[in-house]
């Protein structure tokens, strides 16, 4: 009778951890600090007993996605003093070829092994190596023309099949199997030395980003400041392939300049942020100004299992004046000059193809120690909840927010308004091309059907020039740019209002 497929697991699997390498030191904790830009620099200790001349060390303590040419294994001590290395490193090999079903198949090709059917029998089926990989490929006409991919091509009783015969059994005693990731050194030592080593290096499949909730009460219609709670929380992303059972973990807030390997681990623009003083959150996470981007500790061990989304708590904050404002951009930001041929900034109707009516809710706090807050903000996602009577919470918007410094403001846009709508036409329309002048005039309408008056900032874009002059308005404006203004239009209940005003151009 054939080996059962149970038996031929097992006794695979015996050998497998027989054949991991007895210098393999026994699992140290591991020191992370994680990247927004999905990678990270890990750092562990590895026990070396050397013995004059060369030593081969191997450790199985990095990961699936470990960038070789970033490994540096160093004495310690040298942190210290630039005293000589007691040890050198002639050669360094990183394999991450983890035994999967797929790499066994391969490794077997043009032979015959044993596969175990549904109905618990075991038939000989041989691997037919297909050298080109686009034989794997076939054209499945029912899929509509569209290429899949095959499962290889095997023979069983003298004919041939795509599809596997079963579930493959392996030889036990197959060559080259590694259960984890695995590097190994020719060391060369001076002399007999025990130490303890350091071992970093950076991973690509770790990332953390970082989500902000704020609850804000019920305070009826009359939604002008009010005091909000808002909880911050940081999740760390685990992809790496390797399992972290005791790991001290810091996070590091910033874009930092990260040059894409070949595997596309991740990178940086190279943008920063500005530093500030240690502050200790929530208790536990600090946070410190590094180099030019922050540092958040979260100053406890913890277990980091591979594919797992691990959430921490690392701010609370109660009493957060949160102020409501609205907007409205009748034009959309709309400068597209498609269709208006070359000087399309004279022509009369650029920039009115928008028709929007929507006034945008813009919920906004002050990242400051006076507002219970005061530390630099990572960039993530921000939620707004709001308490109805009944003292159920709500969901009521969200948006994005980049890194903020302390003392400056976090805007959240929470969608559209239902009750207050806007309205924008050109009135007036003049150019003299011998004289390079323009001259357009607007009507904006803002309506509001709220029992409350609101106001309503109106951005409008000065397109069409870099010299321009607001003429006639009837009202004052903010210059926010060079080609923004800003005008604050009070809008009273069940009623609406109206702003003009005029711009002259010359060119």
């Amino acid at each position: 009778m054939r080996t059962c497929l149970l038996f031929a697991v097992t006794t695979l699997a015996l050998s497998l951890v027989a054949q991991q390498p007895s210098t393999q030191p026994a699992a140290q904790s591991t020191a992370l600090t994680i990247y927004n830009e999905d990678f990270a620099v890990a750092r562990t200790q590895i026990d070396l007993d050397l013995h004059p001349g060369l030593n081969e060390v191997t450790t199985n303590q990095v990961t699936t996605q470990l960038e070789p040419d970033s490994v540096v294994l160093r004495d310690p001590a040298q942190h210290d003093s630039p005293k000589k290395p007691t040890f050198h490193i002639a050669e360094q090999n990183y394999d991450a070829a983890v035994v999967t079903q797929e790499w066994l198949l391969q490794k077997y090709e043009g032979k015959t092994i044993e596969f175990q059917s549904a109905r618990n029998y075991v038939v000989d089926g041989k691997i037919i190596p297909i050298p080109d990989i686009q034989a794997k490929i076939i054209r499945a006409p029912q899929s509509g023309g569209q290429y899949q991919q095959n499962q290889g091509l095997y023979e069983v009783d003298g004919k041939l099949q795509f599809q596997l015969p079963g579930t493959p059994l392996f030889p036990a005693s197959t060559d080259g199997l590694l259960l984890k990731p695995t590097l190994r050194w020719q060391i060369e030592s001076e002399k007999g030395q025990k130490l303890s080593a350091e071992l970093a290096y950076i991973t690509g499949g770790l990332s953390w980003e970082a989500t902000y909730n704020v609850i804000a009460p019920n305070v009826g219609e009359a939604l002008t400041e009010e005091k909000a709670d808002l909880i911050g929380w940081v999740a760390i992303h685990n992809q790496s392939g390797t399992e972290f059972p005791s790991a001290r973990i810091k996070l590091m807030a910033g874009d930092v300049a990260k040059i894409a390997p070949k595997n596309n681990y991740g990178y940086g623009s190279g943008r920063s942020i500005l530093s500030a003083q240690t502050v200790t959150v929530n208790g536990q996470v600090a946070q410190k100004a590094f180099d030019d981007f922050h540092l958040y500790d979260l100053n406890r061990t913890v277990s980091l299992r591979d594919g797992e989304i691990k959430q921490i708590q690392f701010i609370e904050a109660a009493g957060v004046a949160l102020a409501r404002s609205y907007s409205y951009d009748g034009a959309d930001g709309n400068q597209n000059a498609n269709g208006y041929g070359g000087n399309f900034i004279q022509q009369q109707n650029f920039g009115l193809s928008s028709d929007n009516t929507k006034v945008s809710i813009l919920e906004e706090f002050k990242n400051s120690q006076s507002n219970h807050l005061g530390i630099p903000l990572p960039a993530g996602r921000i939620r707004l909840y709001r308490r109805d009577a009944d003292g159920q919470m709500e969901f009521v918007g969200e948006s994005t927010i980049n890194h903020t410094p302390t003392e400056e403001n976090v805007k959240i846009a929470t969608g559209s308004a239902f009750d207050i709508k806007g309205a924008r036409r050109q009135t007036d329309y003049v150019i003299d091309q011998s004289r390079r002048m323009l001259t357009e005039s607007f009507e904006i309408k803002l309506t509001n059907q709220k029992p409350q008056p609101v106001n309503v900032n109106v951005l409008e874009h000065l397109y069409r020039g870099d010299n321009w002059e607001v003429t006639a308005k009837s009202g004052e404006y903010t210059k926010l740019d060079s080609h923004t203004i800003q005008f604050p239009v009070a809008v009273p209940a069940k009623a609406e209002a109206k702003l003009t005003y005029t711009v002259h151009y010359t060119w």
